[in-house]
């Protein structure tokens, strides 16, 4: 998928989707809080973020996502159906011929590429498509299908000869609406009589205009502005409300309000589908808030294991012996790919610089990359252009190379407290061990606290961690090839 579609002229938006007006293509950035400050987080070697990107971080990693897939993962995770009467038959398909659709979007389905239903979309679509329409709430990952069956599904219920909003979409940020409504342009594309209208910081309208387009797609505070105070569109002929990537919604200041606000609006009958990665307790009350009587579908994440991970770790005094300790490791072994783990932006950048002028191949993910040049980045990783992909953990949730063969940990993951990460940790030496090959992950250790941090971990997975010397490196030197 090509990633410049952000710098998009508005002539080609128009030809794209015939109904937008001037965009400035901003990110809309989180208020200030009540007393005009930015609350800061502190991080490690002076590094100072704030809230605001610590929240941007997950809307950042749900579009490179996006960006990095260009096909549907293939899951074999269990589908896990709670249905809201539990005595009506549970239907599935196997086919989108099952589904009845209009055949102009049958004709969108295949053209994009989809010959048969995925996982979530085999037990999904037939409760969104159902009469009267059914409310949902639906768990799954990237990569799974959800947009494209909740995009069929607002298209299914669209009358495209009422000209005005019948369909509303909200996303967490700008960037994600424009990927959703590349779905929708995409699946409508034989269907020329529905119009797509992006509500979206920037796209100034005429106070009193009426919308003509059936599918609205927006941020909360922009949609909530237009249903409300410029009364762009009328709430109450909504019939279909779409919540997608709910887990980064409410991690982004005043969208959960907003997002309530907007929902109270619309009719009773209007069809209410919410979509989530992860189902944390707060994403549950929120999408409880927002979606009455609803079916709930879970798609079961893959354990991740650390069965087939060798681990080991280093003794060293300072980053210096660190980084010498790296360089000692990667002369002695032959290593197809690693992944470099840093707690900061700071290290990292130091650490790839270092490696660079030892003569590595080094790619360096880091935080204040447009997410465009991340998914570059990870590309030329992939094709093996870099041989060492020095990293956040920000940056790397989700990549999946399969010539990974080392994760090593400059610095162990810790949470904001100081604590263990757990989840990060087996998160981070995931990237190896994976498509069911043996993996290897090296910690390097600096202190007293970092080896107490170390000795944690191994309690909570209750797997034994070895100090690493040479006798080892034949075993490593196994693993690695």
């Amino acid at each position: 998928m090509a990633t410049d579609s952000w710098a998009l002229a508005v002539d080609e938006q128009e030809a794209a989707a015939e109904s937008l007006s001037t965009l400035q293509l901003k990110e809309e950035k989180a208020k200030p809080d009540a007393n005009g400050e930015r609350a800061v987080l502190k991080a490690d070697d002076n590094v100072e973020r704030t809230e605001d990107e610590e929240k941007e971080d997950r809307a950042a990693q749900s579009l490179l996502n996006k960006l990095i897939r260009s096909n549907l993962v293939d899951t074999t995770n269990q589908v896990e159906v709670l249905q809201r009467d539990p005595n009506s038959p549970l239907y599935s398909v196997k086919s989108f011929e099952e589904l009845h659709l209009k055949p102009q979007l049958l004709q969108g389905v295949y053209a994009m590429g989809f010959n048969r239903p995925s996982k979530i979309q085999e037990n999904a679509l037939p409760m969104m498509l159902a009469e009267p329409p059914q409310n949902l709430i639906a768990q799954s990952q990237s990569g799974t299908g959800k947009t494209a069956a909740f995009v069929l599904a607002m298209l299914s219920r669209v009358e495209p000869g009422n000209k005005y909003p019948q369909c509303l979409c909200l996303s967490p940020t700008y960037e994600l609406a424009l990927q959703t409504g590349k779905v929708i342009e995409q699946m409508g594309k034989f269907y020329p009589e529905l119009k797509l209208a992006y509500a979206v910081r920037g796209n100034k309208l005429e106070r009193g205009q009426k919308i003509s387009e059936q599918i609205v797609i927006g941020t909360p505070g922009t949609v909530l502005d237009w249903c409300s105070k410029l009364k762009f569109i009328d709430p109450k002929k909504i019939k279909v409300f779409v919540l997608d990537e709910a887990d980064v919604m409410i991690a982004t200041q005043g969208h959960q309000d907003q997002s309530i606000r907007i929902q109270r609006m619309l009719p009773r009958d209007c069809q209410m589908l919410l979509f989530s990665a992860t189902f944390e307790d707060s994403v549950w009350k929120f999408a409880q808030k927002v979606v009455p009587d609803p079916n709930i579908i879970k798609l079961k994440r893959e354990e991740e294991t650390l069965d087939t991970i060798k681990q080991y770790y280093v003794l060293c005094n300072s980053r210096d012996e660190k980084f010498r300790a790296l360089c000692n490791i990667y002369g002695a072994i032959t290593i197809a790919q690693a992944m470099v783990f840093c707690h900061t932006r700071k290290t990292a950048g130091w650490l790839a610089a270092e490696l660079s002028k030892e003569g590595h191949q080094v790619a360096l993910l880091s935080g204040e990359m447009m997410v465009e040049q991340r998914a570059a980045v990870i590309e030329r990783f992939r094709e093996g252009k870099e041989k060492v992909l020095v990293t956040t953990n920000v940056c790397a949730r989700g990549i999946d190379v399969e010539q990974v063969s080392v994760v090593i940990n400059f610095d162990l993951p810790v949470d904001k407290d100081g604590n263990p990460d757990n989840e990060t940790y087996l998160h981070r030496i995931g990237r190896t061990g994976r498509f069911g090959k043996r993996g290897l992950a090296i910690n390097m250790v600096d202190s007293k606290h970092s080896m107490n941090i170390l000795n944690r971990i191994q309690e909570h997975f209750s797997k034994k961690i070895n100090r690493l010397d040479t006798d080892d490196l034949d075993e490593i030197e196994k693993i690695t090839n």
